[in-house]
């Protein structure tokens, strides 16, 4: 056992963040740390860090034992390289032995082991997007313990990075990349999908439980089940006490004479009910709380067409981000942005917004225009010292809601904001608090089209799926850029995914087709890397190893890029030419190759399920097997693909 922590409580000011709670950590978990925004969960895993000390309680961590924090805020020197950095965080490491030379050959394995190429590792950290940063942090984290921390502690990880490098994630967790792996890990996500991959054990920071915590044993789905059940036994026990104290209550109103005997005992075994009634009074009001009360406003008009884009292209210097792009944004659609990490998502959601003039084709807003809300992935327009009252509510005292005058204080508990922290600056919120800020003053302006820049970031589960049920029923159009593949296969209707090197795009209707879309563009960009180097030479600029598709997700062969308005994609091959230039069993073997594709993928989610077994996971040994099938399955499957690429190149001329 690496870790165990006893009795664990820590007050802020007046306020109880979480009291009680027992932790352990064994070799080769992987522990999805969730709650409520707010309720101390980076708090604890600083703990758990040793960081910060409990108020009260105790972490006792095994001898020899590396643990590593990575915070969810990252605190790089923007000025610094990433070759820099993880020079810096290696001279830590033990194997080093305080040499800069051996740290700076440490940190650039690492770094070209998690992806960055030669280029990348000299590159100021000020250029560097949110999802290399994110990388990068892991990097230095990583490079203080050799590469091989025992214990690994990630604050919400997943902010940022883009399906790609969550799927990156998922593989450095689950079974490390290269020679890199932690022995353990605890990590704070609200990433649904992420979490489903990924944890082992799940455990859930709240004090709608006894002891201010429910663990479970297994993946997600198990937690789910088990969590349900929780608190349908708590609601019923809720019960049994209120009637039992009911009893004692009448029984206490007779005269001393009229209860006999055994008076004392009874007295004090009624006031034992009545305190544990109100201790399971107090959980089950703390877990119906549930979410905010996130609920979109709609402007009210009644115009069809609200924005339509013919032809749409924008291009970044020598770089073409889309192009010949066709989208009509009505009230009800919901259009989802898909794509790598600087593939021009927000680029176009400001070309449709007005911001921006797109390089060609044309924008047509209704009239009178439409109104769009925009809800930006950066947070930080409000300057740290605003006051929390003045951030939702920038009228004053009375909020007007819909048909509704509100106090202030009321609308701030509808966003589950206590009445203190109005007077308190937004600096001292949680990420997931400030979110809910955000959203606060967002829900006060009448929409026509919303727009959301990566909402999900911080953002708790309950309050995310409350988030959902508000997009599906906003009546005006809304775009969503989020790399959350939970919320995109709920809510979207459209997909529009982007990132392909000649600027096209694919317009698809469900999210097994946008990710086929997206590995058809990592493949891609990964054959033009290999074409560019001469025959046998090592590639300059590593890539980050494919990770195994999350459990529950479709395999699918990718779907070439259509234009909006066509018929929906066929997640299949595109159809086959009659060419000229392939021999006789070449063109058998292509005839056969999307049956053999299929069997390639099939065997590739059996493999998956394999690995994320409970049961294997708890032998290393058949864990270690499991593993290696498993990159057998998908060595297979890519090498279908390429010679599917190469067949169909061929045959084409």
């Amino acid at each position: 056992m690496f870790l165990t922590a006893t009795d664990l409580s820590r007050r802020l000011a007046s306020r109880t963040l979480f009291s009680g709670v027992a932790f352990h950590v064994d070799d080769g978990e992987r522990i999805a740390l969730i709650g409520p925004n707010g309720g101390g969960k980076s708090t604890l895993l600083r703990m758990l860090a040793g960081v910060e000390e409990p108020d009260e309680g105790r972490i006792t961590a095994a001898r020899g034992v590396r643990r590593v924090l990575v915070p969810q805020q990252d605190l790089l020197p923007l000025e610094s390289t990433p070759r820099t950095c993880t020079a810096g965080a290696a001279i830590e490491s033990a194997s080093v032995h305080g040499d800069l030379h051996e740290a700076e050959t440490l940190g650039a394995l690492i770094l070209s082991k998690l992806g960055f190429d030669e280029s990348m590792m000299d590159t100021p950290i000020s250029r560097l997007s949110g999802g290399w940063r994110k990388r990068l942090s892991i990097a230095c984290g990583l490079a203080r313990a050799d590469g091989t921390p025992e214990l690994l502690l990630l604050d919400e990880p997943t902010n940022h990075l883009d399906v790609a490098g969550i799927e990156w994630l998922e593989a450095l967790l689950g079974r490390g990349v290269g020679d890199l792996r932690a022995g353990a890990c605890v990590f704070i996500s609200h990433d649904r999908a992420f979490i489903a991959a990924v944890a082992t054990r799940v455990v859930e920071l709240n004090t709608a439980f006894a002891g201010g915590s429910l663990t479970v044993d297994g993946d997600y789905r198990e937690f789910v089940r088990r969590r349900g059940e929780t608190l349908d036994a708590q609601a019923r026990a809720q019960s049994t006490l209120a009637n039992e104290v009911r009893r004692d209550d009448v029984w206490l109103a007779r005269g001393a004479q009229a209860r006999r005997t055994k008076a004392k005992f009874r007295i004090e075994d009624s006031a034992a009910r009545r305190s544990e009634l109100a201790a399971i009074t107090g959980r089950n009001a703390a877990a119906s709380a549930g979410g905010p009360g996130v609920d979109f406003t709609a402007s009210g008009r009644r115009t069809r067409r609200l924005v339509q884009a013919t032809g749409i292209a924008k291009r970044f210097g020598d770089r073409t981000l889309f192009r010949d792009l066709d989208l009509e944004l009505v009230p009800g659609a919901r259009l989802g942005l898909l794509g790598p990490n600087g593939a021009g998502k927000t680029t176009l959601i400001r070309v449709l917004s007005g911001e921006l003039a797109p390089d060609e084709g044309s924008i047509r807003f209704a009239d009178p225009p439409p109104r769009i809300v925009t809800l930006r992935q950066n947070r930080h327009e409000l300057p740290p010292t605003t006051l929390l009252r003045d951030a939702i509510s920038p009228g004053g005292e009375v909020v007007h809601f819909r048909d509704r005058t509100l106090h202030i204080k009321a609308w701030a508990r509808i966003f589950l904001f206590r009445d203190e922290q109005l007077l308190q600056p937004i600096s001292t919120l949680s990420g997931g608090e400030h979110a809910r800020a955000f959203m606060a003053r967002m829900m006060l302006e009448p929409a026509d089209v919303l727009i959301l820049d990566e909402p999900t970031n911080d953002l708790d589960i309950p309050t995310l799926e409350v988030l959902e049920e508000s997009i599906e029923s906003f009546p005006g159009a809304v775009v969503l850029v989020t790399h959350d593949r939970a919320m995109l296969e709920r809510v979207a209707t459209t997909i529009v995914v982007l990132g392909a090197a000649d600027g096209s795009t694919a317009v698809v209707t469900d999210l097994t087709q946008a990710l086929a879309s997206l590995r058809r563009l990592e493949q891609t960009a990964a054959g033009r890397d290999s074409q560019t180097q001469a025959p046998g030479a090592a590639s300059s600029a590593p890539t980050a190893p494919t990770a195994p598709t999350a459990p529950g997700r479709s395999s699918a062969l990718p779907a070439p890029p259509v234009a909006s308005g066509a018929s929906p994609p066929s997640v299949a091959p595109p159809p086959r030419r009659t060419g000229r230039t392939l021999s006789f069993n070449e063109q058998r073997e292509l005839d056969g190759m999307e049956a053999a594709i299929t069997a390639a993928q099939e065997a590739v989610a059996k493999a998956e399920r394999r690995v994320s077994d409970p049961a294997v996971v708890r032998d290393h040994a058949a864990l270690a097997r499991a593993c290696e099938e498993l990159e057998a399955a998908q060595s297979r499957e890519r090498a279908l693909f390429d010679r599917w690429q190469e067949l169909e190149t061929k045959r084409s001329g």
